[in-house]
């Protein structure tokens, strides 16, 4: 009998901020996402291991982390 089971990572884009990157200090649009990591059993996932919050610059094109609340602060916006 096998048993199968892993780990999924999906990114679910957020939306689009406008201000100055952390890393270059240029003000440009950055990329907000949420990346979900999900066990999966049978591929059926079946909950939420972990999520974690970013941001993209698409000027220099780093990316850093965020807190969950910049990340929804930010969204609003």
């Amino acid at each position: 009998m096998f048993i199968l089971f892993g780990l999924r990572t999906t990114i679910h884009p957020l939306g689009t901020l406008r201000s100055a990157c952390r890393v270059c200090g240029t003000v440009a649009a950055q990329m907000l996402s949420e990346r979900v990591t999900r066990f999966s059993l049978f591929f059926v996932p079946l909950f939420r291991l972990r999520t974690r919050y970013a941001a993209q610059c698409t000027a220099c094109g780093a990316t850093y982390g965020l807190s969950r609340q910049e990340a929804t602060r930010s969204a609003i916006l």
